[in-house]
């Protein structure tokens, strides 16, 4: 399994366990409240589905509402599926919340555990948090050693770029000094948010603001040309 794969099937995971839905609430789901799965088809999503259903995390089922119930005979089309959390299901995706390895803080992988941190135990969410802040600190200081390194040989747009790139990684390390502090303090995030998932948009890291179409989870990468 990729590990784009893995992120997404972990994000569905989550999102089915607030409650069972259609393929296109999850699709609009993950796109309006996970930025990192904005781009993704159909086509993604529904092989991921079949393989957790295979695995049986999901079970499929009818649709139940009104609409779906005349769907079928009005247009001739098959009645909507609704997706559930099995048991299993449940257990599996409990267990990928309390995991804290290196992928639990990559760049991808980081954005969709963060969204599920209102399901996710404090001393996850903190060691989450911590290897994310380390990985990024190491981040930094290989891109000022490499500007150190080629600062005379870079036009001014490309060391402008550069510079935008650790600002952006810098704001982030501090974003993550704020919650690292507000964990250790015993205090919650507060906002709006569905099923109790904190979600939190890390471009600005503004608490309980869900991003925007044209924002991302990730942090900004231009700095990353520098490692």
């Amino acid at each position: 399994m990729s590990r784009r794969s893995g992120i997404l099937e972990f994000a569905v995971l989550g999102l089915l366990r607030e409650s069972p839905m259609h393929g296109y609430e999850l699709r609009k789901r993950l796109n309006t409240s996970l930025g990192v799965f904005r781009a993704f088809s159909y086509g993604t999503l529904y092989p991921c589905l079949k393989t957790l259903v295979a695995s049986g995390w999901l079970i499929e089922e009818p649709g139940n509402t009104a609409e779906d119930a005349l769907a079928a005979p009005l247009s001739g089309r098959r009645a909507k599926i609704v997706y559930r959390l099995t048991a299993e299901g449940k257990e599996h995706f409990e267990e990928l919340l309390s995991q804290t390895g290196p992928d639990a803080y990559e760049d991808e992988h980081f954005a969709a555990r963060f969204a599920f941190f209102g399901q996710t135990s404090r001393d996850v969410r903190m060691r989450v948090l911590e290897g994310r802040r380390s990985r990024l600190e190491e981040r930094l200081e290989k891109m000022r050693a490499s500007l150190a390194r080629t600062r005379e040989r870079l036009d001014d747009y490309t060391l402008e770029l550069q510079r935008h790139g650790m600002e952006s990684v810098e704001r982030e390390v501090r974003w993550l000094n704020e919650l690292i502090e507000s964990e250790r303090a015993g205090r919650d995030l507060k906002g709006p948010a569905s099923g109790g998932s904190a979600q939190q948009n890390t471009t600005n890291g503004t608490p309980g603001v869900l991003p925007r179409s044209g924002d991302s989870l990730r942090p900004d990468t231009p700095g990353d040309t520098a490692t």
